[in-house]
């Protein structure tokens, strides 16, 4: 991925290709997920593309019962919600994803810390929702 721009459309293009990719600055090696084009620590545009292992734990979350539409058309709305949250991920960044392997429905049952591993949807046009599952303790 080393030719393609430091963009939102490339990020979400490695998503599609069962990567979760992010920058890093060349110069002071601070790291960015979704992509930056300058360090915001140096102001450096010697950014490189890294691949992510896409593992990492629950900082927080929120459940959600009045979704955007393609939330709705999914069968998501007041009775079914759906989990949004912050995942620190192994490498130390923290980036917004949609939740699931978690009871939605009983918001006291998610726990913060839990572990998650980013999923890839299958379902066509959602192979582009940031997605983390909770893994189950060993």
């Amino acid at each position: 991925m080393t030719e393609a721009e430091f963009t939102c459309a490339s990020f979400y293009s490695a998503l599609h290709e069962k990567r979760l990719m992010g920058t890093r600055c060349k110069k002071c090696q601070a790291a960015y997920l979704p992509p930056r084009q300058i360090c915001l620590k140096c102001q450096s545009t010697e950014m490189e593309w890294v691949l992510m292992k896409g593992e990492g734990k629950l900082v927080t979350f929120s459940t959600i019962a009045v979704g955007t539409s393609s939330m709705v058309v999914e069968g998501y709305d007041r009775y079914r919600h759906y989990c949004c949250g912050i995942v620190e991920l192994d490498e130390g960044l923290r980036v917004s994803a949609r939740i699931v392997g978690v009871d939605s429905q009983n918001p006291e049952s998610i726990e913060i810390g839990t572990p998650m591993t980013i999923e890839f949807p299958e379902a066509e046009g959602k192979s582009s929702i940031l997605t983390f599952r909770a893994r189950q303790a060993c």
